[in-house]
């Protein structure tokens, strides 16, 4: 029997799909879906591009594997529950985790927002969608929530999860950028300059800017989108429970 060589045993560890996957992940984070190329992947990886297509049908294919597989890290499994998943409590904390989990995977890995956001609206059969809704809706079910309102809470969820996500993604912290920096003294500069700004309105026509300003220039992005999630959990709390 021939031995193989490292060379022959590094080639077939790096033409699997999971290393495809993860190389295309590597690619997206550093410059985008834009760069997801055939050739890319092909360089990066040191093989042809017949190779890759053996592994992975086509670029859509591999951008939707490559979603999947960061939004599986992201999400808690079911062995995460360190009480009994079938109370609220551990519904809610559950629902929180997959809340966090999805937020922190976007500040990760910012072109993931886009891709959320396509699979959910315009492949909702696909891999991602079903798994966001098993991971949310699972634990909606423990709420007390109404099985006819089941989908339309879950809904909910999920679309605020994506949408507070996608734009705390958009901006970072170069140059260039329009918008708020999520870290750093840019942001702390910009979040100033807004808390002015608010400010020197007139009072008379703008009292609740007034009022906020301070507390503007000073949140922090992450601990207000778990309070938009404690918001709406305690919404279905109060609408599910009899009166």
């Amino acid at each position: 029997m021939t031995t193989p060589t490292p060379q022959s045993r590094r080639r077939r560890q790096v033409l699997s799909r999971e290393r495809i996957i993860e190389a295309a992940v590597g690619l997206l984070d550093t410059a985008g879906a834009g760069a997801l190329t055939v050739r890319a992947l092909s360089e990066r990886l040191s093989t042809g591009s017949g190779a890759i297509y053996h592994h992975v049908g086509n670029m859509g294919e591999l951008l939707q594997a490559a979603t999947e597989s960061v939004v599986v890290a992201a999400l808690p499994t079911p062995q995460e529950s360190t009480t009994d998943p079938g109370t609220e409590d551990t519904g809610r904390e559950r629902i929180r985790a997959a809340a966090l989990g999805l937020y922190d995977a976007v500040a990760e890995h910012p072109w993931l927002a886009v891709q959320l956001a396509v699979q959910v609206t315009r492949s909702p059969w696909g891999a991602v969608t079903p798994r966001i809704f098993e991971s949310i809706g699972g634990c909606v079910r423990t709420l007390g929530v109404p099985r006819s309102d089941w989908f339309a809470t879950t809904s909910t969820l999920v679309h605020y999860i994506l949408g507070a996500t996608s734009q705390n993604a958009q901006p970072s912290d170069t140059a260039d950028d329009v918008g708020v920096p999520r870290s750093g003294a840019r942001r702390a500069e910009f979040l100033d300059s807004v808390s002015k700004a608010w400010k020197s309105l007139d009072a008379g026509d703008h009292p609740f800017l007034h009022d906020i300003a301070d507390q503007m220039r000073g949140h922090d992005d992450r601990e207000q989108f778990l309070t938009g999630i404690d918001l709406i959990l305690a919404g279905i709390t109060a609408v599910s429970r009899p009166s």
